[in-house]
C-alpha cells in the first residue's frame, strides 16, 4: 500500500483492523480512545469480523479479553494511565493462563495530580506482571510494533501478553509519513490463530483459572518466568520475517552511533527521535556522542545492553517515569543491574525527565550530553527541566 499521513493513534487502529481480531472490548480513555473508537467505526462499517465489546470498565474489558483468549479467540485491546491501573487486577491473571492479548497502550502520567499527558508511569508500574512491552519511537514503529506483537504473543514457546507503546499526544495525536501493508500480507504475515485449549469445546474439558495455593503455585509461577526466557529470541526471529516482507529491521536496541561513542544516553519512546537530531549536532563538532535505544523493555534485554554499554566511559540514562524509591527510575535500576558484573562498569548517572507530558527540547537533551563530559562533577539522580 502507498505510505500515507497518519496519526500514532490511525496506525495501530489500522494494524488493528487489518489484523482484524476475533473480539476487541474496551473503554475509552485519553488519550488511547480513538485507537479503539475508531476501529468500533470499522466494525460497524463490516470492514472487520470482529466481535466488539463496549463495556462499562478498563477491569471489565480486561475481563471480558480474558474469557474470550480462554475461549480461544484472538483478542486485542487499548488502554492508558489510569485505565491501565484499573486493569491491573486482571493483567497478571492474563499472563498466568497463558493468553496472547494484544494491547495497544498509549503512554500516560498517572494520577495524582490528574493529568492526560505523556510518561511512562503507567506502563513501567505493570512492568512485573508478565506482560511483553515494547516502545515505539514513532507512529511506523506503533504500527510496525503491533503486527509483529501478535506474532510474537501467540508463538507455541510464548503464549504471554503482550503490549505495544505510543507516547500520549507526542505520538498519539501527531500525523507522520505511515508505510502500511497490504491487508492480505497482514493475514499472511500473522497466520490463523490456533488455539490449544478452548473454554468452548465441550468435547476436551478443561479447567481454567482453578484456585492455586501452596501444592503448585510456585512451579507455575516458574513456567511464567521460562515463557519469558524464550521471549527474546521469538521476538528476533519474528523482526527478521519482519524485514525481508517490509525492508524495515528491528531488534531488542537500537544502537545509535555508538560503535566509538565516549558519552552516550540510554532512552526509550519519541525522545530518541529527538535526542538523535543532538547527536548529529554534537557530531559536527568532533563530541563522539551516542544513544542505546531500549525497543523491548520486558523482556529486559540485559546482556544485549551490557555489551554495548560496558565499552562507554559515561552514561545518562533517561527515565519518563520516578520509581519514587530514592534510587533512580526503574531503566536507571535495571541498567545499573545489567552492568553490575561488568569489571569495567561505565559511569552512570540518572535523568528523570519529562513527567506528565513537560517537553523535552533539543535544549534539554545538549545539557544531559553536557554533563557527560564532567560527569564525576554531576550528582547520580537529576531531575532534567523541572522548576526549582
Amino acid at each position: 500500500m502507498p505510505a500515507a499521513a497518519k496519526t500514532g493513534n490511525e496506525a495501530m487502529a489500522e494494524a488493528m483492523r487489518q489484523i482484524n481480531p476475533d473480539v476487541v472490548a474496551a473503554y475509552p480513555i485519553t488519550p488511547a480512545t480513538e485507537i479503539v473508537m475508531i476501529f468500533a467505526q470499522f466494525a460497524a462499517d463490516g470492514l472487520v469480523g470482529t466481535e466488539y465489546i463496549p463495556v462499562e470498565s478498563e477491569h471489565s474489558a480486561m475481563s471480558a479479553c480474558v474469557g474470550a483468549a480462554a475461549a480461544g479467540a484472538r483478542v486485542m485491546t487499548g488502554t492508558s494511565s489510569q485505565g491501565l491501573a484499573l486493569m491491573y487486577e486482571i493483567l497478571p491473571i492474563a499472563t498466568a493462563l497463558r493468553l496472547p492479548i494484544i494491547m495497544c497502550e498509549v503512554n500516560r502520567a498517572l494520577s495524582g495530580p490528574i493529568n492526560i499527558h505523556c510518561d511512562h508511569s503507567d506502563t513501567m508500574a505493570a512492568r512485573d506482571f508478565g506482560w511483553i512491552q515494547i516502545f515505539s519511537e514513532n507512529a511506523q514503529e506503533a504500527y510496525d510494533n503491533t503486527l509483529q506483537a501478535v506474532r510474537i504473543s501467540e508463538h507455541s514457546k510464548v503464549k504471554l501478553p503482550s503490549m505495544v507503546t505510543t507516547d500520549g499526544f507526542i505520538i498519539s495525536h501527531c500525523m507522520e509519513r505511515v508505510e502500511m501493508l497490504g491487508d492480505k500480507e497482514v493475514q499472511d504475515f500473522i497466520g490463523e490463530k490456533k488455539a490449544e485449549v478452548s473454554l468452548l469445546d465441550v468435547t476436551k474439558p478443561v479447567t481454567i483459572g482453578a484456585l492455586d495455593l501452596q501444592d503448585y503455585y510456585f512451579e507455575h509461577r516458574r513456567q511464567m518466568a521460562e515463557a519469558m526466557k524464550n521471549v527474546a529470541p521469538v521476538i528476533l526471529e519474528v523482526a527478521e520475517e519482519y524485514s525481508k516482507l517490509t525492508g524495515r529491521k528491528y531488534d531488542l536496541i537500537e544502537e545509535y552511533k555508538l560503535a566509538d561513542a565516549e558519552i552516550a544516553i540510554v532512552a526509550l519512546g519519541s525522545t530518541c527521535g529527538t535526542a538523535k537530531v543532538v547527536i548529529d549536532e554534537l557530531r559536527e563538532k568532533g563530541i563522539k556522542a551516542g544513544m542505546l535505544k531500549i525497543r523491548v523493555f520486558r523482556p529486559f534485554p540485559a546482556e544485549r545492553i551490557a555489551a554495548v554499554l560496558n565499552k562507554i566511559p559515561a552514561i545518562a540514562v533517561m527515565d519518563r517515569s520516578d520509581s519514587l524509591n530514592t534510587q533512580g527510575g526503574p531503566v536507571y535500576t535495571e541498567t545499573c543491574a545489567a552492568l553490575y558484573n561488568h569489571p569495567k562498569r561505565p559511569k552512570m548517572i540518572n535523568y528523570i525527565y519529562g513527567l506528565g507530558g513537560r517537553d523535552v527540547t533539543l535544549d534539554d537533551l545538549r545539557s544531559v550530553f553536557s554533563d557527560l563530559q564532567s560527569i564525576d562533577k554531576k550528582p547520580l539522580f537529576n531531575y532534567l527541566g523541572v522548576r526549582d
